[in-house]
């Protein structure tokens, strides 16, 4: 009745999706245009995700096209670290050849984690054994880098498939790619299967961060419509169906693609007279009427993982040569199994019949199987590639429910997986070995050796190449793994349970170990300042021989004295700190401890003697070639401390090789870190754009929140600059929400007091503005952070110069002013910057207490003019010039005008709108002309006859002012004021200033008068 049917149940020809081919086509176009494409496809199971993807790389082979497919594995519950990475780069290579090795040049070391055989793993100035903080994030950089260059000269087309099925690490190295990917022929494809990720699937928040990538292009495959049901049901029994069976495969399949070729096969071949409705029953169907040895391959395959190689499968299944070969024959005719795409092994043509027949193994058969597998690779390790083997033989041997054999095969793929910088695979691997630890025979933990299976190993006096393995080493491991994988609530619950332990164990150096680890996770997940910990740590060293753990505890103290209390005390900590780690050869610390020593001299008033040693641990660090997180870090706050200094220039440059050294290593949060200081500085210097695109860009790229807290400081600052308090205040709750309330550090703190001041001013919320600096100066303002607590001054001072006369300002007004005056009094004038800061905060105190003296104003900017501070240099000319006019005289109205006009120029540059308006404000008030050219125009005729001035006189008169005070804001005398009203008086035709004020709010004169 159908004609002949064919032995396939893949349809030859390629049905539907024109759309999609068209927008991968289009990418593709791009890409050849030097332009990198990313798209992610999803679907549910069977959709066809696979099935779209090889048609368009077959589309895509070709001259000046190169293409690499790498799947997701699936072992177990356990993911290969950077499984579908290392396929592609292995395919690369077999393409490329010396071309990709050339690429590689000098980054070999590195690679190799991800590509075996490239060259050595790590190098000799990196121990692959050792937890390297930047090892992750220069590994990921380089592998973006060659891609790139890979890409330079013809169009690369990499695959990544399954996504669903990732580990994190390789989650996290395709998320850096698609960031970071600018220039190349690159086309990145990822598939993932979206009927999987349900609420809490860890694929769930990487899709969340690519949909807010405007580089990634998503895709959604939709099931088929019955008229695309018919075509593929003809393509398969390559005949015309008739419209009853192509109802019923649709009606059971509904359009998804898969299940059509499983139903029509069923049904055409007889492979079962009636269907179940049980989705496994008819995914088992065709592989039930395969041959006993065939269904028994399968079941086989079925264990092994995402694909089994020949040999292992043939060591496995216990089968002649001949047998197996005739069951592979049997399981591939029948389109269950297919040979991989290197032609070394097997795999289930789709992931979906793996599952079923895994699922329909009894559990003492998988045991049984597991075993096997583990046996045959324990026994001939060459049957997989020597990068794998150790996930491998830990998954079979964890599912073999042997403890005795899992517990060392566990430990030794977490050290695997830690040397390419995997850690939060090594994290699931060390809490799955924590999990075996009882169930493990005495002597099997006996003979395990710290130095085999963790790096971190607390000095206690024990040789870790004699001592046995304890739980704490494990517990010290899973901590650090856990924290280097960004589970902080996990690498907190690990110091946690370990400092239980330790609590009827005498064994204080791990203890003060695990104690400042807790410190430092307790800062980062905003929980606390960390101090209760680290002084719980130097009460346990207190006493001991130097050890590495001594000094990492004092340095750990220094560097909180030198966030929050700076001062002698802690630069002492700092030195010893130093020494200490010098004395037992532990340069890492040693070069944290010389970064913060160096900072705090600085601070604490020893200028030249912080730069001097943050530049030597800043070479030191560099010549290491091992701590490239540190370089970063030191020129990070070599910026920073030239900035305090005034020394604008030189900070950006530091700061700007901070974050080109950050980026060439892949060390982002090192970026936002150095970013954020170099974006300080372009503020002071006027370059507010730059400084703000730096924030923004900090905000869009980092996850950190000191770095987020950092950015909304830095663009509330600007907000206040340019007048959008409203923006201000929002970014200044945005700030505090970031940097949390429990640690207050004096370097955030100054700065968001100092701005949610000025964006209260600025809304006329005088009161609140005057209560948040008496709050800031009651708490104290540590002469360490005088870089912010000057610029805080100048606007208390200026707040309260304004508030000069005010209704309700005088409550408090004399104390606030005698606080400020204090305050100043304390801080240090360590360089130019900060004594021109003193006398602008001396100026406005004069002005607060009603001085008019042009001199202080002079001095202050004669010292801002040799600055490049050109915001608060237009400030000082602005009041500078006022003080010029109250003086009066031609002379001093010439120099008044001269300093409008540049302070008008330099505002409006900036962009200062609430500056520039002040500045034109005065000058109408003065009459001063801002252009050069021009002549005050004095009796333009206005209405009633009434000259320019007279109409501001009669502004005033309507706001009900005493002549006295009108002569003092238009810098006239009490006199001239009197004839001005008297001829107003006159003009208006009104007997009195009530009536004179009367009319002209009649006729809304000055709907906007002074109040």
């Amino acid at each position: 009745m159908l004609g002949t049917v064919q032995n396939q149940s893949v349809s030859p020809v390629f049905v539907g999706r024109a759309r999609e081919l068209t927008r991968l086509a289009s990418a593709l176009a791009r890409a050849h245009a030097g332009e990198p494409q990313a798209l992610v496809i999803g679907g549910e199971a069977g959709v066809g995700k696979t099935r779209l993807v090889e048609e368009f790389l077959t589309a895509a082979r070709g001259p000046g096209t190169v293409t690499a497919v790498g799947g997701c594995v699936e072992i177990g519950a356990d993911g290969l670290p950077f499984a579908p990475v290392a396929t592609i780069l292995r395919s690369l290579h077999r393409q490329l050849g010396d071309e990709l090795t050339a690429a590689a040049t000098g980054r070999e070391g590195e690679l190799a984690r991800l590509l075996p055989g490239i060259g050595p793993p790590g190098g000799p100035d990196a121990p692959q054994d050792r937890h390297d903080e930047d090892g992750r994030a220069r590994l990921f950089e380089l592998t973006a880098r060659l891609l790139e260059r890979l890409s330079e000269d013809r169009t690369l087309v990499v695959a990544l498939e399954d996504l669903h099925w990732a580990d994190r690490s390789t989650r996290e190295l395709l998320a850096y790619l698609l960031r970071s990917a600018s220039r190349g022929r690159l086309v990145v494809l990822a598939t993932y299967r979206s009927d999987d990720i349900h609420r809490r699937h860890p694929l769930r928040p990487f899709l969340a961060e690519l949909d807010r990538m405007r580089t990634v292009e998503r895709i959604e495959l939709s099931r088929f419509s019955q008229a695309e049901v018919r075509a593929q049901v003809a393509g398969i029994l390559a005949a015309e169906p008739t419209p009853s069976l192509v109802e019923r495969v649709f009606a059971r399949s509904d359009g998804n693609p898969f299940f059509v070729e499983e139903l029509a096969c069923s049904i055409t071949q007889g492979c079962r007279t009636g269907l179940s409705d049980s989705l496994r029953d008819l995914l088992l169907v065709r592989v039930e009427t395969l041959p006993e040895t065939a269904q028994r391959v399968a079941r086989v395959v079925a264990e092994g993982g995402s694909a089994v190689e020949y040999r292992l499968l043939a060591a496995v299944a216990g089968l002649g040569e001949d047998e197996l070969l005739e069951a592979l024959r049997a399981a591939v005719g029948a389109k269950i199994l297919l040979p991989t795409d290197d032609g070394d092994g097997y795999r289930f043509r789709h992931a979906l019949v793996r599952e079923a027949v895994g699922d329909d193994l009894l559990p003492g058969e998988r045991s049984r199987l597991n075993r096997r597998y583990a046996e045959a690779l324990e026994a001939e390790p060459a049957l997989v590639p020597a990068d794998e083997l150790p996930a491998r033989l830990a998954s079979h041997w964890y599912h073999a429910h042997d403890p005795t054999r899992a517990l060392p095969a566990v430990l030794r793929a977490s050290v695997a997986a830690r040397r390419r910088h995997a850690y939060a695979e090594q994290h699931g691997l060390l809490e799955r070995a924590l999990e075996l630890w009882d169930d493990a025979p005495r002597d099997v933990r006996a003979a395990l050796r710290p130095m085999d299976y963790v790096e971190v190993y607390p000095p206690c006096g024990c040789d870790p190449g004699s001592t046995p393995l304890r739980y704490l080493d494990l517990l010290a491991e899973t901590a650090v793994a856990a924290r280097l994988s960004a589970d902080r609530e996990g690498a907190y619950d690990v110091t946690k349970r370990a400092l239980r332990l330790l609590e009827r164990d005498d064994d204080p150096l791990r203890a003060a170990w695990f104690w400042i680890q807790r410190s430092r996770l307790m800062v980062a997940m905003g929980r606390g300042d960390g101090w209760a910990e680290i002084s719980r740590a130097e009460q346990l060293v207190e006493g001991l021989p130097p050890s590495p753990v001594h000094a990492d505890v004092l340095e750990s103290a220094a560097g909180w004295g030198m966030l929050h209390n700076p001062g002698p005390e802690s630069i002492g900590t700092a030195e010893r700190a130093v020494e200490l780690a010098r004395l037992v050869g532990a340069e890492e610390t040693e070069i944290r401890a010389r970064i913060t020593l160096g900072v705090l001299r600085g601070a604490c008033g020893d200028v030249d003697g912080g730069l001097h040693e943050l530049a030597a641990a800043r070479e030191q660090a560099a010549a290491s070639g091992r701590y490239a997180g540190l370089v970063v870090n030191a020129d990070a706050n070599l910026a920073a401390a030239l900035e305090a200094v005034g020394r604008s220039e030189e900070a950006v440059a530091t700061a700007r090789r901070g974050v080109e050294n950050a980026l060439c290593h892949g060390l982002r949060d090192g970026a936002a870190f150095a970013a954020a200081n170099e974006a300080e500085s372009l503020l002071a210097l006027g370059r507010w754009d730059e400084a703000a695109a730096l924030a923004a860009h900090g905000r869009d790229t980092s996850e950190h929140a000191l770095y987020l807290g950092w950015a909304a400081t830095l663009l509330a600052h600007v907000a206040v600059l340019r007048g959008d308090h409203a923006a201000a205040e929002a970014e200044v709750a945005a700030a505090r929400e970031h940097l949390g309330a429990e640690d207050r550090q004096p370097q955030n703190t100054v700065p968001l007091c100092h701005l949610a001041v000025a964006a209260a001013a600025g809304h006329g919320r005088f009161l609140e503005a005057r209560a948040g600096v008496r709050a800031a100066l009651a708490a104290g303002l540590p002469a360490a952070v005088h870089r912010y607590a000057w610029p805080l001054l100048h606007t208390a001072a200026a707040l309260e110069a304004d508030a000069l006369g005010l209704p309700g300002a005088d409550a408090d007004r004399a104390d606030t002013l005698a606080l400020i005056r204090a305050a100043a009094g304390r801080l240090p004038r360590l360089a130019p910057v900060w004594a021109a800061y003193a006398l602008l905060v001396d100026a406005e105190l004069t002005r607060a207490e009603g001085g008019t003296e042009p001199a202080p104003w002079a001095a202050a900017e004669e010292a801002f003019a040799a600055l490049d501070r050109p915001h608060p240099l237009a400030q000082v000319r602005l009041r500078h010039a006022e003080a010029l006019l109250a003086q009066g005289g031609p002379e001093a109205r010439d120099r008044a005008a001269a300093l409008l006009r540049q302070a008008r120029d330099a505002s409006a540059a900036l962009g200062a709108a609430p500056l520039t308006e002040a500045v034109e404000l005065l000058a109408r008030r003065g009459r001063l002309s801002l252009d050069a050219a021009e002549a005050p125009a004095d009796e333009e005729p206005e209405p009633f006859g009434l000259t320019t001035r007279e109409r501001e006189v009669l502004r005033r008169v309507a706001a009900g002012w005493t002549n006295r005070r009108i002569a003092e804001e238009l810098f006239i005398s009490p006199k001239t004021a009197s004839v001005h009203v008297s001829n107003i008086l006159a003009k208006l035709g009104v007997s009195g200033r009530g009536e004179a004020a009367a009319l002209a709010h009649r006729l809304r004169l000055f709907p906007d008068a002074p109040a």
